[in-house]
C-alpha cells in the first residue's frame, strides 16, 4: 500500500512495488464501502484519492532521494524549519485552476501542499514510483497528511520544499478540503495513562509498572483498559447489528455470518493469550544505530482472555475440509481501510490456522467483556503465539488461499534482516513475514532512574505493582517474561543480575499453570531480590528469560539490529540509583 511506504523508509524496491499497486487505487476510485457515489461525488473522491496516493509516493521516497548523490534543479531554496508549505513573498502565486492544467510531464507536473505549489516533474521522471505520483498530478497532497500525520516528518517536508515554485492563491487555500471529513473524528476514548507513540493513527503503551500489577491486563471500572493499542488506520465505526463476516477462498463453498450467528451457531472457546507488537522494545535497538518505526518501549504487549468461535469450526461451516483441503495460507482482512478502500490485511500458514492445538479463534470478547473498538470490535482474530500484526482487528473477511496476503503489511513490513542490510540494499521479497516471536522479558519496576533506598544493609522497595518488600540487601525488580511465542513453550527461568553478569539470581515466577505443554500462550510475571555490590551508589539491572526448550535472549542488540527495529529481545537493562539513609 502506497501510504505505508513511509513506515518502511521508502526504499527503491518498496516504491517499485507501490507503482505496481497503483491500479488497485484506481479500481476503488468510483466506489467506497457504501457503494457507488453520485457522478459529482465520484469526481471529487477521485481527485482526493489521487492526491493521497501521490502524497504517499512522494513522501515515501524521501530517503531514496536523500541517498542519491545527484544535484537537483530547484526553482526555490528550502524554507527554514517549521516553515514548510507556508506562503513566501519571494514566489509567484498560482490559482488551483492553473495547477490543475499541469497534470502530465509534457506540461510539467504540479502539486500543492498547504499554501505552496510544487513542480515535481524531475522527480517523476527519475523515480520508480513516478507512475503512482502522476495519479495526483494537478492536485493537493494535504489530504494525505490528514490521514497519515504520523509520517509528517521534517526530512519528508524538506524534500518536498526543494520542488517549491510558488504559492496557492489566497482565496483558494484549503479548497482541496471541501466536502471531506476528518478521518480521526470518530476515534474512541482511551485511558489517560497510555503513552502515545503516535496520535494519528493512535498507537500507545501503558507505563510498564502497571503491567506487573495483574496477570490479565485490566480494564478499570471508570475507564478504558490498559492494553497497548496498535492501529495502522482510523478506527472504523461498525454497527454490531449490521456486521458481516465473509468466508471464501479455495476449497470453500462460501459463507457470510452475522455477529449473532458467530456467537450462537458455534461453541464459544476461551483462550488466554499474550499479544505483542513486532516492534516492542524498538527504542532500545536505537542504541546501536537508528531504525525506522514507532518508538516503542517495553510495554507494547498485553495479556488477556479471549472468547470466540474456533476458526476451524467456521471453516468447516463454510464447506472447507480442515484435514485435507487445498491452500497454503489463510488471509484476514480488516474493516479499517485506507483512502483507496484497501483494508489492513495479513495471513498465517494454513497449518497454523487448522491445527486444533494452535487455538486460533475469532474473538468477540476480551477479559469477559465485548471487545472495545480499539481492540477490534466486534470481531478480531486471535492467533496465539503469533505476532500482533497477524491478529487482525475489525475482521471482515477470511480467505483460504494458495498465496499469502497481498497486503503491504505482509509483503513489505514486519520482516527481519541481518544487521548489514540497509535501505540501499533491502529486498523485502527475500525475507519471510514474521509469525512467531523469540523469547523476551522486561523489568517493569524499578523504572529507569528510580532511587532505591538502602537502610541497615537492606533495600526496601515497593513498586506500583504492589509487590512485597524485599528483606535482604539488594534491589527490587518485577517484570514480565514472554514465551507465548514460538511453539507455546513455558518460561522456566528468569535471571537477573546487578553486577554486570558476574552473578545471576533466579526470580519467582507467576505462570498459567493450567496451560498444556506446548500451548502456554501467556506471559509470566516475576519478582525477586538481587544483591547489589557493597558500597555501590548505582546499579544496572539486567534480565533474561529462558523457555522450556532452553531458548534464551542475546546479551546485546549489536548482532540482532535490523533496519525496522523488530524482534528486539536482547537483555532488558534498567539503571537505578541506590540511596543509603
Amino acid at each position: 500500500m502506497l501510504t505505508s511506504l513511509l513506515a518502511t523508509g521508502g526504499s527503491v524496491r518498496h516504491l517499485t512495488s507501490a507503482a505496481r499497486a497503483a491500479p488497485c487505487l484506481v479500481r476503488h476510485l468510483s466506489s467506497g464501502p457504501g457503494g457507488p457515489e453520485p457522478e459529482d461525488g465520484r469526481g471529487r473522491r477521485a481527485a482526493r484519492l489521487a492526491a493521497l496516493a501521490a502524497g504517499a509516493a512522494l513522501a515515501g521516497s524521501a530517503l531514496w532521494l536523500a541517498q542519491q548523490r545527484r544535484g537537483h534543479l530547484t526553482a526555490a531554496s528550502a524554507a527554514s524549519s517549521g516553515q514548510y508549505g507556508q506562503r513566501r513573498a519571494d514566489l509567484p502565486t498560482f490559482s488551483m485552476e492553473e495547477v490543475s492544467r499541469h497534470a502530465d510531464v509534457k506540461e510539467r507536473v504540479w502539486m500543492t501542499y498547504h499554501e505552496g505549489v510544487y513542480d515535481v516533474t524531475d522527480f517523476v521522471r527519475q523515480h520508480p514510483g513516478g507512475a503512482a505520483i502522476m495519479m495526483g498530478a494537478g492536485g493537493s497532497a494535504d489530504p494525505f497528511w490528514d490521514l497519515y500525520a504520523v509520517h509528517k516528518e521534517e526530512h519528508v517536508l524538506k524534500l518536498l520544499e526543494r520542488y517549491r515554485i510558488g504559492n496557492v492563491r489566497e482565496d483558494e487555500v484549503g479548497s482541496h478540503r471541501d466536502g471531506t471529513d476528518d478521518p480521526w473524528a470518530a476515534e474512541p476514548r482511551r485511558h489517560p495513562a497510555l503513552k502515545p507513540s503516535s496520535k494519528t493513527p493512535f498507537n500507545a503503551e501503558p507505563p510498564p509498572a502497571l503491567l506487573a500489577d495483574n496477570f490479565l491486563t485490566p480494564k478499570y471500572e471508570r475507564g478504558p483498559d490498559l492494553f497497548y493499542v496498535r492501529n495502522h488506520l482510523p478506527v472504523p465505526v461498525i454497527d454490531p447489528s449490521e456486521y458481516e463476516l465473509e468466508v471464501d477462498g479455495v476449497g470453500v463453498d462460501g459463507l457470510t455470518l452475522s455477529l449473532e450467528q458467530l456467537k450462537n451457531d458455534f461453541p464459544a472457546v476461551t483462550v488466554t493469550a499474550t499479544v505483542m507488537c513486532a516492534g516492542n522494545r524498538r527504542s532500545e535497538m536505537t542504541q546501536v544505530k537508528p531504525v525506522r518505526g514507532l518508538f516503542w518501549g517495553a510495554a507494547a504487549v498485553g495479556n488477556a482472555t479471549w472468547t470466540g468461535a474456533r476458526l476451524t469450526d467456521v471453516l468447516k461451516a463454510a464447506g472447507y475440509d480442515v484435514n485435507s483441503g487445498p491452500g497454503k495460507h489463510v488471509c484476514f482482512e480488516g474493516l479499517d481501510t485506507d483512502p483507496s478502500s484497501t483494508p489492513y490485511g495479513a495471513s498465517i500458514p494454513l497449518e497454523t490456522a487448522v491445527d486444533p492445538r494452535r487455538d486460533v479463534i475469532l474473538a468477540y470478547e476480551m477479559n469477559g467483556q465485548p471487545l472495545s473498538r480499539d481492540h477490534g470490535a466486534p470481531v478480531r482474530v486471535i492467533v496465539p503465539g503469533v505476532v500482533g500484526a497477524r491478529n487482525v482487528k475489525w475482521l471482515g473477511r477470511i480467505t483460504v488461499s494458495d498465496t499469502e496476503s497481498d497486503s503491504h503489511w505482509q509483503h513489505s513490513d514486519y520482516k527481519g534482516f541481518n544487521p548489514s542490510v540497509d535501505w540501499d540494499t533491502v529486498d523485502f521479497s527475500k525475507s519471510p513475514a514474521i509469525q512467531e516471536l523469540p523469547v523476551n522479558s522486561a523489568i517493569c519496576w524499578p523504572a529507569p532512574g528510580h532511587t532505591v533506598k538502602v537502610k541497615d544493609g537492606h533495600v526496601h522497595v515497593k513498586g506500583e505493582s504492589g509487590l512485597t518488600y524485599w528483606q535482604t540487601a539488594g534491589s527490587v525488580n518485577a517484570g514480565i517474561a514472554c514465551e507465548c511465542f514460538g511453539g507455546g513453550q513455558r518460561i522456566v527461568r528468569v535471571d537477573v543480575t546487578a553486577d554486570g553478569g558476574a552473578t545471576w539470581h533466579d526470580m519467582a515466577l507467576t505462570v498459567e499453570e493450567a496451560a498444556p505443554a506446548g500451548r502456554c500462550w501467556s506471559w509470566c510475571l516475576w519478582q525477586g531480590r538481587v544483591p547489589v555490590p557493597p558500597g555501590a551508589t548505582a546499579a544496572q539491572l539486567w534480565v533474561k528469560a529462558t523457555d522450556a526448550s532452553y531458548n534464551t535472549q542475546p546479551e546485546t542488540f549489536k548482532n540482532i539490529w535490523n533496519l525496522r527495529g523488530v524482534l528486539s529481545n536482547a537483555y532488558h537493562r534498567v539503571d537505578v540509583n541506590l540511596k543509603r539513609v
